[in-house]
C-alpha cells in the first residue's frame, strides 16, 4: 500500500467559481422571467444591457491591465444580472452602463478582483445610481405598473411601500410596480429553494434576516407579511446578503450579520427618509463583516497557551 503526503486543505470538491455562479444564475431565472413577463421587452433590454456591460468592463479591465481573462467564471455575468434586476424597467440604457462601471471597475477590480472586494458590487452600483438619479430610480414615474391582465399601455406609479394599494396575492405573485427582480416573491422563493438544495448558500443568513425584520416590523405596528412582500427585502436577503465575498464566513458571524441587516431595514423603513432601505442595510453589513469574522472565529483546537514571562 502506498502512502501519499500532501499539504492542506485535504477536502476536495467539484464546486468552483464557475459552477457556483452558474447555480446563482439558474436560481435567478424565475424572477428574471417574471420581471420580463410583467414589464415586457423594456425589462429584458435593461437586464441585457446590464449583463453585457458588466462582462465587457471586466474583459476590458483585465485586457488593459494584462491580467488573465476570467469572464468565463460567470461572476461578472451574475453581477450584471443582479444589477439589472435591481433597476426599474423604465431605466434608460445608460443607467445600467454607469452602474456596471461602478460595480466591476471601481468596486471589484480596483480592490483586486473577485474575492477581494469588501462591498457587494451590484449594491454599490445601485446605491450610486440611487444617490445620483433618485427620481429615475424610485420616483413615482420610475416604476411601471404591470398591465398584461388588462392589455392596456404601461403606466407608472409608486411602489406598495410608497402608497400603491395591492392585495397580498398581488404582492406575492408580483402584479405590482417595483424593480424588475423584486416584484414576484414566488419566483424569489423558488430561487431560494434551489440555492438551498444545491447547498450554494445556507439558511442562516436569509432566514435570520427575514425573521428579525418580520418580528421588528410587527413590534412597530406594521403587518409583517405585507412588509416582507413589499419592496426588495426578500430579493436582498436571498441573492445579495448571501454573497460569499461580502458576508461572514463563521456561523455566529452570519447570524449577527443577518440580524443587523434585518434591524437596519426595519429602522430605515419606519424611521428614515427612504421607504426602502435594503441597499444601505446590506452595505453596512458588508462593512462590519471583517470585524464579525475576526471576533466570531472559533478557538483553534490544540492551540498552545501563551508563554509566561519568567520573573526577573
Amino acid at each position: 500500500m502506498k502512502l501519499y503526503l500532501s499539504t492542506a486543505p485535504h477536502i476536495r470538491s467539484e464546486q468552483n467559481t464557475q459552477s457556483l455562479m452558474r447555480d446563482v444564475i439558474i436560481a435567478l431565472l424565475p424572477t428574471t422571467a417574471a420581471g420580463i413577463f410583467y414589464f415586457g421587452l423594456s425589462a429584458a433590454m435593461v437586464i441585457a444591457v446590464s449583463v453585457v456591460s458588466c462582462v465587457l468592463f471586466e474583459y476590458l479591465w483585465q485586457r488593459i491591465t494584462k491580467q488573465p481573462i476570467r469572464i468565463s467564471d460567470l461572476s461578472a455575468a451574475v453581477t450584471g444580472l443582479i444589477l439589472g434586476l435591481n433597476l426599474p424597467s423604465t431605466a434608460p440604457w445608460w443607467m445600467p452602463v454607469i452602474g456596471a462601471l461602478f460595480a466591476i471597475v471601481i468596486t471589484k477590480q480596483l480592490f483586486g478582483g473577485i474575492g477581494d472586494n469588501f462591498l457587494n458590487p451590484a449594491l454599490v452600483a445601485r446605491a450610486v445610481l440611487l444617490a445620483s438619479w433618485p427620481a429615475r430610480m424610485t420616483g413615482a414615474t420610475a416604476y411601471a405598473v404591470p398591465t398584461m391582465w388588462s392589455g392596456a399601455d404601461a403606466v407608472t406609479s409608486a411602489t406598495p411601500l410608497a402608497g400603491y394599494e395591492a392585495s397580498t396575492m398581488d404582492l406575492f405573485l408580483g402584479n405590482i410596480p417595483g424593480s424588475i427582480g423584486e416584484v414576484c416573491k414566488a419566483a424569489i422563493l423558488l430561487g431560494l429553494v434551489y440555492l438551498l438544495v444545491r447547498k450554494v448558500i445556507t439558511w442562516r443568513i436569509p432566514i435570520t434576516f427575514l425573521a428579525v425584520f418580520a418580528v421588528l416590523s410587527a413590534l412597530v405596528g406594521e403587518n409583517p407579511v405585507v412588509e416582507l412582500l413589499s419592496g426588495g427585502v426578500l430579493f436582498g436577503a436571498v441573492f445579495m446578503a448571501t454573497d460569499y465575498t461580502t458576508s461572514p464566513m463563521t456561523p455566529n458571524g452570519q447570524y449577527i450579520y443577518a440580524a443587523l441587516c434585518g434591524v437596519l431595514v426595519c429602522v430605515i423603513r419606519n424611521f428614515g427618509a427612504y421607504p426602502e432601505g435594503v441597499t444601505y442595510a446590506i452595505l453596512i453589513g458588508n462593512i462590519v463583516t471583517p470585524l464579525l469574522d475576526k471576533y466570531s472565529r472559533p478557538k483553534l483546537y490544540g492551540k498552545p497557551k501563551k508563554e509566561v514571562k519568567a520573573n526577573g
